[in-house]
């Protein structure tokens, strides 16, 4: 059974409030804000029965505001970069906006993630919508947008479906860093994954093609500590991960992405999603955000793993999965967070 409690509202400085809403299955629990569809904290049992908040966040609209890391949010129109800001579609071309080194990342400066969003009940969750106008942000169409987070279990399924008024490319994701045991940094996680290609990209992260990732660095079918990764010069001028891994089918159903773990609180994450790729991003660029009680944040504090349409695929037709869609047609984003204490 569902409990729902409704937290004291926060203040918007750019005017009207912004609703809180905690809702707690017995196993796992949320707060869900609807300023960015943000889930500020989510409470998971550790191997001791103990429940702690496993998801960085701040603690005022402010905040939120004053960072551009996405933390927690619902990011969209487009998830990632696409390259110069711009997208090509059947002879239009749509100038978007510049956020990130002259490409368009998460949307843009006004993405989804800091948008108000309607926020009300489902009977084993949370629904959110938004409306957004043709030409925000440069994207063409009124996009229509519904997102559910909904609690069974130990599982967090998280589903998003959008419509267009005219033909736009659609990526949706969900931003959270998860830190599993609240240690200082993510160094001591364990990430094994399914999938075996990823995305070669440029220095900005545009992608340029498609590896293998067998028996390299990012091979991580067996499991590898986060450590061995981070700080490698080879991966982003040792930044750690931020890379975009394919999925190893091509049909529109859930796949297992891998698996998050935490020695020392046993707990542990397995991702399945029906999107084409996961952004694997271990937070270099978290240093001095501000977070919980006004604190600092640190580089590697929190790992994101982002299911997603693939980064600059309205421009890519060659890669995996078709991001655009037409009117009439629905996006359709379904991905499950099941946590375990088998650490």
């Amino acid at each position: 059974m569902i409990r729902f409690s409704a937290l004291d509202n926060w203040e918007d400085p750019r005017g009207g409030q912004i609703e809180r809403l905690r809702i707690d299955n017995g196993i796992l629990a949320l707060e869900v804000l609807s300023l960015g569809g943000i889930i500020r904290s989510l409470w998971a049992p550790d191997r001791h029965g103990e429940r702690t908040n496993i998801v960085l966040g701040c603690d005022s609209v402010a905040d939120y505001l004053a960072q551009d890391a996405c933390l927690g949010a619902a990011v969209g129109r487009y998830a990632n970069r696409i390259k110069q800001g711009q997208i090509n579609y059947r002879g239009k071309t749509f100038a978007l906006d510049k956020n990130f080194n002259g490409h368009c990342l998460h949307g843009g400066r006004e993405g989804f993630h800091r948008r108000q969003w309607q926020l009300g009940t489902l009977p084993d969750g949370v629904r959110l919508s938004l409306i957004s106008p043709d030409g925000d942000m440069g994207f063409p169409g009124e996009c229509r947008v519904q997102l559910n987070y909904r609690l069974a279990g130990n599982n967090l399924f998280v589903e998003f479906m959008a419509s267009s008024s005219q033909d736009c490319p659609v990526s949706l994701t969900q931003h959270s860093y998860f830190n599993l045991d609240g240690r200082a940094d993510i160094s001591e996680h364990q990430l094994q994954l399914d999938s075996n290609k990823a995305l070669a990209t440029d220095s900005e992260g545009i992608p340029s093609g498609i590896i293998d990732t067998q028996g390299g660095i990012l091979d991580l079918s067996q499991g590898k500590a986060l450590k061995m990764l981070l700080g490698q010069p080879e991966l982003a001028g040792g930044q750690g991960l931020d890379h975009c891994f394919i999925s190893r089918q091509q049909k529109d159903e859930l796949w297992r992405v891998g698996r998050l773990s935490a020695p020392l609180s046993g707990r542990g994450l397995t991702l399945y999603t029906n999107q084409p790729g996961v952004q694997l991003y271990t937070g270099a660029g978290l240093e001095g955000v501000k977070g919980r009680k006004g604190q600092a944040m640190k580089a590697w504090q929190g790992v994101c793993l982002e299911p997603q349409m693939l980064p600059d695929g309205a421009n890519q037709p060659q890669l995996h999965g078709d991001p655009w869609i037409t009117p009439g047609q629905i996006y359709h984003h379904l991905s499950r967070y099941e946590f375990d204490t088998q650490a």
